[in-house]
C-alpha cells in the first residue's frame, strides 16, 4: 500500500490576455494582492494562434504570463479559477469597454514534470476537481523539453512560451530548495 503524503508545492501560473494593456496590469495587481509577489512575468506575447476570442474580446490580443514567488498547494487551483472568473466579470463591469469579455485570466500551475491549466469546461482529457472546475495536463516536461498533447492549445506549443515555462521551472526549483 502506498503512503499518503501531502503534495509538493507547485508554482502558480496565470495567463492573462486582452487587447488592453491596462486590463493585463489590473489582473496582475489583483493576483499579487491576493496571492503574493509576482516572481516572474513574461513579455506580452502576440496571441494570434486562433481567432476563437475575436468576437468576445477583440482582435490583436496580447497574452502575458505571471508566476508567483512562492509555492502553493495544487488543490488551490479550484479557488484560483473561481476567483479569476469573478475578476473577469468585475473588470468587464468596471472598465466600460465595448467587448463583452475585455479580460481573460487562465490560472494553472507548473510542476517540474507538467503544466496544468484549469477550466470550467469538461472534455475527455480533463479531470473534475470540484465546484465546477476541471484540470488538464496541457504540457509535459520530458528529456529537457516541453511536450504537447493532441489537445494542447496551439499557442502553448510555441517555443517562446516554452522558454518562459523553463524560466518558471527554475523559479520552482529555487522555491523548493528554499522550502518556501
Amino acid at each position: 500500500m502506498g503512503q499518503i503524503l501531502p503534495p509538493r508545492p507547485v508554482l502558480p501560473l496565470f495567463a492573462v490576455f486582452s487587447i488592453y494593456p491596462e486590463a493585463i496590469d489590473w489582473a496582475k495587481n489583483r493576483i499579487a494582492e491576493k496571492w503574493g509577489e509576482i516572481g516572474l512575468a513574461s513579455v506580452p506575447f502576440n496571441f494570434d494562434n486562433t481567432h476563437y476570442y475575436d468576437e468576445s474580446m477583440g482582435a490583436g490580443l496580447k497574452k502575458q504570463f505571471f508566476v508567483l514567488n512562492a509555492g502553493a498547494d495544487p488543490s488551490d487551483l479550484i479557488d484560483w479559477k473561481i476567483l479569476s472568473n469573478d475578476w473577469e466579470e468585475e473588470y468587464a463591469q468596471l472598465a466600460g469597454k465595448p467587448e463583452s469579455r475585455p479580460l481573460n485570466i487562465d490560472p494553472g500551475y507548473i510542476e517540474l514534470g507538467k503544466l496544468v491549466l484549469a477550466s470550467t469546461k469538461d472534455y475527455a482529457h480533463r479531470i473534475y476537481l470540484g465546484r465546477g472546475i476541471y484540470a488538464e495536463i496541457t504540457l509535459n516536461f520530458k528529456e529537457g523539453q516541453w511536450v504537447a498533447h493532441h489537445w494542447t492549445f496551439p499557442d502553448y506549443q510555441r517555443d517562446d512560451y516554452h522558454e518562459f515555462f523553463n524560466q518558471a521551472r527554475t523559479v520552482l526549483k529555487e522555491i523548493r530548495r528554499r522550502g518556501v
